[in-house]
């Protein structure tokens, strides 16, 4: 994979309970964790992104997808692939997936939050998963051909 061109990105660790947020500058030079959206529901979590995608005038989403080891996808995987093309569409942005596998284990580890239940472990791991593409890609996909 090449690298993607830079732009405004929020990256997604897409969770049961909070989905962690990460997010660049246009120029991909700046990575920036953002607060993590508490689950309720769609209608709302919508509404928050469509907030924070304007504020930030974001450009596209990134999505972590937790494949196993031999690169299959798990429930979980499955599960955050139907959330984030819901929440693609209603933002009319194009997406990238990236194998988040480890990458929860690696935050904690990194950023010394192990047990975190605010959210800032989920937004350390989205912010991972960002500097990940940012150096690895996949590029963005048009959401009808988005597929992991």
């Amino acid at each position: 994979m090449s690298k993607p061109n830079p732009q405004s990105i929020l990256s997604l660790d897409i969770g049961k309970k909070r989905v962690g947020l990460a997010g660049c500058d246009p120029l991909g030079i700046t990575v920036k964790v953002l607060p993590a959206i508490i689950r309720t529901n769609i209608t709302n979590e919508i509404k928050e992104f469509k907030k924070l995608c304007q504020q930030r005038n974001v450009k596209g989403l990134v999505i972590g997808i937790p494949l196993d080891q031999e690169g299959r996808a798990t429930p979980q995987a499955i599960y955050c692939q139907k959330y984030g093309v819901k929440i693609a569409q209603a933002l009319d942005l194009p997406i990238a997936w990236v194998n988040e596998h480890s990458s929860t284990w690696a935050a904690e580890k990194i950023y010394n939050l192990k047990g975190d239940r605010s959210g800032k472990l989920d937004s350390a791991a989205a912010l991972l998963l960002l500097r990940q593409w940012l150096e690895e890609g996949p590029a963005l996909k048009p959401i009808n051909s988005a597929t992991y």
